[in-house]
């Protein structure tokens, strides 16, 4: 008996490499990110503190979850498709906003982010994260064969 499987073609490598390159520099630039918010929780007035602090917060949660997509891109089923739902509106939000305080820079930020969020998706193969894998089957021997 025959088995067929499927295989899906990886990912050329100078793609895999530049969409990786994409999520370690989004990393790194939420790590900065981070450092410029903790100057800003400390010199936050009281009324801006906690939300300073949950911004600073979750830098360091991006960072990771960008981290991680740079070093194994297609293990973290739904881990792109999460950073971009919440990527996208914000970047609208901030552009429809665009006159309060700190929405001009936050959209071009963000926009910034998912412009390359994106192309690393494309790039890395993301939906592959979303494969199973099935057991290969073991050959099966009529009853009472020996081998």
């Amino acid at each position: 008996m025959t088995v067929k499987t499927a295989t899906l073609a990886s990912p050329a490598p100078w793609a895999d490499r530049t969409g990786r390159a994409l999520m370690a520099i989004d990393a790194v630039a939420t790590l900065v990110a981070f450092t410029g918010g903790v100057m800003n929780m400390i010199n936050a007035s009281d009324d801006r503190l906690m939300v300073e602090g949950w911004r600073t917060f979750g830098y360091l949660v991006f960072a990771g979850m960008w981290a991680m997509l740079a070093l194994r891109p297609r293990r973290h089923p739904g881990l792109w498709e999460l950073i971009l739902l919440q990527k996208i509106p914000v970047t609208i939000w901030a552009f429809a906003i665009g006159a309060v305080p700190e929405a001009q820079t936050a959209s071009l930020i963000d926009l910034g982010l998912v412009v390359t969020t994106i192309p690393a998706y494309v790039l890395c193969r993301g939906w592959y994260s979303w494969r199973t894998t099935l057991p290969t089957p073991a050959p099966t021997q009529p009853a009472g064969a020996t081998s």
